[in-house]
């Protein structure tokens, strides 16, 4: 393997786990995401992160969730977006992206779109869905540390 293959390699991070449909596996989502993204040093999109998991991981839960069934989460960060996959096993209700409406009951997408760059759903395979968002990996602010006079 040459030198850049390794290198493009090594800058993609992913992370992926089956929970349990149910309201303690969607807190466990957003608890696991945050600490993944420690993890990764990249502590400084926890707090959105954290937010459009809990709003996707509860969709999945309520609107997704299919008894005996369990929801997936994903992340993935390169080339500077991390990308947040909820899949469940209710490929028949899809929320329709960009539209006021969306969502069934309460106001969980909107609350996405605000905080993603994009977001949307993918169907299938069958009979499964996975809505995802993503956000942008810039740099974290930079500690300013004050001048002496």
């Amino acid at each position: 393997m040459n030198q850049e293959h390794t290198q493009l390699m090594a800058s993609v991070r992913q992370f992926g786990i089956q929970l349990s449909a149910t309201p303690r596996g969607a807190r466990l989502a957003r608890l696991l995401t945050v600490e993944q993204l420690r993890s990764w040093e990249l502590e400084y999109v926890s707090e959105p992160a954290a937010h459009i998991v809990a709003e996707l991981a509860a969709n999945a839960v309520t609107h997704g969730r299919v008894p005996g069934r369990d929801f997936r989460l994903a992340l993935s960060a390169a080339d500077g977006t991390l990308r947040i996959e909820v899949t469940d096993t209710r490929g028949d209700r899809l929320p329709r992206t960009g539209h006021p409406t969306a969502v069934e009951s309460g106001r969980g997408l909107l609350i996405v779109e605000g905080l993603a760059r994009s977001w949307g759903v993918r169907p299938g395979p069958v009979p499964r869905k996975t809505v995802w968002a993503e956000l942008a990996l810039s740099q974290p602010p930079a500690t300013r540390i004050p001048a002496s006079r």
